[in-house]
């Protein structure tokens, strides 16, 4: 596939940063301002793709499998983000969200363009490593990162889910993945530098996709993180709050509990509202399918 590199929405220069060079830096950071307002009309605009996206993640974290974010550059970086975040916020193991990343481990931290040129590399990866029971999530605001693109045609011929991050519109991209969701954000006021709204739109729908989808299995209770990973200092205190607000006891009582409950907040939570032990309350949990909801 030919491809016209100037046409591209993330190449093209913004009008109104024409002379970005020139201004001051309250006038370079009202026009930042500005265009970052546009991301939320494009974020919205994309809502049907969005909820299509989640419902896919869901089925396949249901049925047994994986998310793999891929990506290149600053798009490869988020899939890093979010990869990682998920175990700390939400007990997942560290497989359940895997993030390969053209170049590798060391592009994380240094820059390496050309890796995202590695096609047959990532059609390798994918056809060992991925089932049809994973998801696919390809990021890429271009649209165009073959590292990304091939990833996504191998995940399909394997009948892999498989959503397409990008901030290209272009109809061409239709046919990519099951769902695109491609996000209108314009021109960036330094051309080219797709770190900027795109890489911040993009962002925030991966934050979409992983949140809304864990909400989906069960991992809050309310608006609380009640699987969290109680590693830290930080953390401890927040599930000695959670143990204390959802049950009513006082603290010595809350961190009694956890410590009966080996740390686990939820566990904790059930074994107090229902009066059952660990192992009892563990079941309970295994029965509800982990919706905290649905016992207390």
């Amino acid at each position: 596939m030919k491809v016209l590199y100037h046409k591209l929405p993330t190449e093209k220069s913004n009008p109104k940063s024409k002379f970005l060079d020139s201004l001051t830096r309250e006038e370079i950071f009202s026009l930042m301002n500005q265009e970052n307002l546009k991301i939320p009309k494009a974020i919205a605009n994309q809502k049907e793709k969005i909820i299509k996206a989640i419902d896919l993640v869901v089925a396949s974290l249901k049925n047994g499998g994986r998310i793999f974010f891929i990506g290149a550059g600053t798009s490869g970086r988020l899939g890093v983000l979010e990869s990682a975040e998920l175990p700390p916020t939400f007990d997942t193991p560290p497989t359940l969200a895997q993030a390969w990343m053209a170049g590798g481990k060391k592009s994380v931290f240094r820059s390496e363009e050309g890796a995202e040129d590695e096609e047959l590399k990532i059609k390798s990866l994918i056809l060992r490593k991925v089932t049809k029971k994973d998801v696919v999530i390809g990021i890429a605001a271009s649209g165009i990162t073959p590292f990304v693109l091939s990833a996504l045609e191998q995940a399909k011929k394997i009948k892999t889910n498989t959503i397409l991050v990008t901030c290209n519109q272009h109809q061409s991209l239709a046919k990519i993945a099951q769902v695109v969701i491609a996000l209108g954000v314009g021109p960036e006021i330094i051309a080219g530098s797709t770190r900027l709204k795109s890489g911040t739109a993009t962002k925030m729908v991966l934050n979409m996709l992983t949140t809304i989808s864990m909400v989906r299995l069960g991992k809050v209770y309310g608006n609380r993180m009640v699987d969290l990973q109680a590693k830290s200092k930080k953390l401890k205190e927040r599930g000695i709050r959670l143990v204390q607000e959802i049950t009513g006891l006082n603290r010595p009582k809350a961190l009694a509990a956890l410590a009966k409950a080996h740390w686990n907040v939820k566990t904790a939570i059930v074994m107090v509202k229902k009066n059952l032990s660990y192992d009892a309350a563990k079941t309970e949990l295994k029965n509800s399918q982990g919706f905290l909801g649905m016992i207390i």
